[in-house]
């Protein structure tokens, strides 16, 4: 059937469909707490978002994953991991820490993989006592439960982590920490609130989430009355923080380097952002106070400027780095490496693929090199070629060189409709825009939308990759305008448009037409097609 695959990114029938098999690509797995991988969707070589069904949420969690920088290079390795917490205003798009920061490129070349949790806007990652606005809010127990055994399992991933937060994120870092102990190794919040009972916070908390999508805090943890509260504030759970490295760092509210002036000397437009950060820095003031009282060491930053902003955030993100991975037992600087050859000459030609983070290594059938945006590939007949970005995702999740589409022939180019950028492979393409994501088309499909014009044809561009189709011998391919067929008696064809909509309507390859037997032919008589 065409009609699921045209409209889910996850493919025929609505059904994900697993990479090939190959130690760069894990495939989905059913996780022993019952979490279950629904979709994977590699965004780059490193970078990878996955679609998690919570049994205790009752709906799909995305989580992406930046992989550690010797992902490639050492396939056989399992890494520590940094989980990054986001914000009260996260979004179900995509976590802050991408959206807002360098924080890709700056663990590009860190020996451990990133776990960035999407959305969950004023949850503050907490299991909530009743719905609200629709949301089941259970994520403490998706986090420290039904997580952790599909990365342990399929994202090569151990048991030595890390946790870093800001503002919402930095509270619930610390108590994550304190009511999960053995969980996190490191602790950091950044501008947290890192009291959660005292006189007023009660009420400023449910003022912030109601301010951030309409939230009532009494869904979270009940009335201020209510102990759920004591049980989730920082200050009060510090003593279950003893053997955590911990790090704690906020602004004071006057204005700083990265704040819109007002005009009034240090104080911002930025009125809210001010606020947020006098608060930050009073609870955590409290909070550092009452650790050095318990003898608990922790690394306490006040910076002499600054208010309630991504920009401090990502400089308090690299002065932890060093504490941070001393926590998990990795270095701090990568090793170094060179560039040399067929590889060295590539990379030189492509400048901005940045630093290399690795040396050659080895893969099937010819050899490889990883750089901070991209990698390069080398293979006796195709020569070195760079590989980067969504379209290297997709390479990656379909098993690279040793997966279907075989060594890279060509860098990426552009397409002459200016929409579109695409790498050329021994055994098919990749094509990519940003309104259609990167899909590969190969064999007799790519033959025939390469006969039809390419993205330039009727079809317009892939917007999914091939599937089988799910009940007869064939594949099937979405494209913007359309679907290509293939069957092994019947040849490849496509079906557009109105013809596609009464296929759809007869039970596509499954009803009383079977697969297409030639392309649409037109125009006819009056017009028709």
């Amino acid at each position: 059937m065409i009609a699921a695959a045209l409209i889910s990114p996850f493919g025929a029938a609505g059904v994900a469909q697993a990479a090939p098999v190959a130690l760069a690509a894990p495939t989905q797995t059913q996780a022993p707490s019952a979490a279950t991988v629904t979709a994977v969707d590699w965004l780059s070589d490193r970078r990878v978002a996955l679609w998690i069904e919570s049994p205790s949420m009752g709906t799909p969690i995305q989580v992406q994953l930046l992989l550690a920088r010797d992902w490639n290079i050492n396939p056989a390795a399992v890494f520590p991991s940094v989980w990054m917490l986001d914000g009260l205003r996260a979004t179900d798009q995509e976590n802050g820490w991408t959206a807002e920061t360098d924080a890709e490129s700056y663990f590009a070349d860190k020996n451990v993989n990133v776990v960035l949790p999407v959305g969950g806007q004023s949850s503050f990652y907490s299991d909530w006592v009743d719905q609200d606005n629709g949301k089941n809010y259970q994520w403490e127990t998706f986090l420290t439960k039904e997580l952790p055994p599909i990365l342990e399992t399929s994202w090569r991933t151990n048991q030595t982590r890390g946790v870093v937060g800001l503002s919402m994120g930095g509270t619930a870092a610390m108590f994550l920490a304190a009511r999960n102990e053995g969980f996190f190794k490191f602790a950091g919040s950044l501008s947290g609130m890192l009291t959660t009972t005292t006189l007023g916070m009660p009420q400023a908390i449910q003022y912030a989430m109601a301010d951030a999508g309409g939230y009532n805090s009494k869904a979270m943890w009940g009335a201020p009355t209510n102990d759920l509260w004591a049980q989730h504030d920082p200050y009060l759970l510090a003593e279950k923080l003893r053997g955590v490295s911990l790090y704690v760092s906020s602004g004071n509210g006057v204005a700083g380097p990265y704040d819109p002036p007002s005009g009034i000397p240090g104080v911002s437009s930025n009125y809210a952002g001010m606020g947020l950060e006098i608060l930050s820095r009073l609870t955590s003031q409290t909070f550092a106070t009452k650790l050095n009282k318990l003898g608990i060491p922790a690394q306490v930053v006040y910076r002499p400027s600054g208010l309630h902003t991504w920009e401090y955030w990502q400089f308090e993100l690299k002065q932890l780095w060093p504490q941070l991975a001393s926590s998990l037992g990795v270095e701090v600087d990568k090793p170094s490496c060179s560039v040399s050859g067929a590889i060295g000459n590539a990379s030189g030609a492509n400048s901005w693929l940045g630093d290399c983070l690795t040396a050659e290594y080895n893969v099937a059938g010819g050899r490889a090199q990883d750089f901070r945006f991209g990698r390069v590939f080398f293979n006796a007949d195709a020569g070195a070629q760079v590989v980067a970005g969504a379209i290297g995702g997709n390479y990656q999740g379909s098993g690279g060189p040793a997966g279907p589409l075989g060594f890279p022939t060509t860098g990426e180019f552009g397409t002459p409709d200016g929409r579109g950028r695409g790498n050329a492979f021994q055994n098919g393409m990749i094509y990519f825009t940003p309104q259609t994501g990167a899909h590969a088309v190969r064999g007799a499909i790519l033959d025939e939308w390469a006969r039809q014009g390419y993205e330039g044809g009727p079809l317009g561009y892939p917007v999914l990759d091939e599937v089988p189709t799910p009940s007869k011998p064939g594949a099937v391919q979405g494209f913007e305008i359309g679907a290509m067929y293939h069957s092994p008696d019947l040849g490849t064809h496509s079906v557009q448009g109105m013809i596609l909509g009464k296929y759809g309507q007869l039970g596509w390859e499954n009803g009383s037409l079977g697969f297409p037997k030639t392309s649409e032919i037109g125009p006819i008589k009056d017009g028709g097609r």
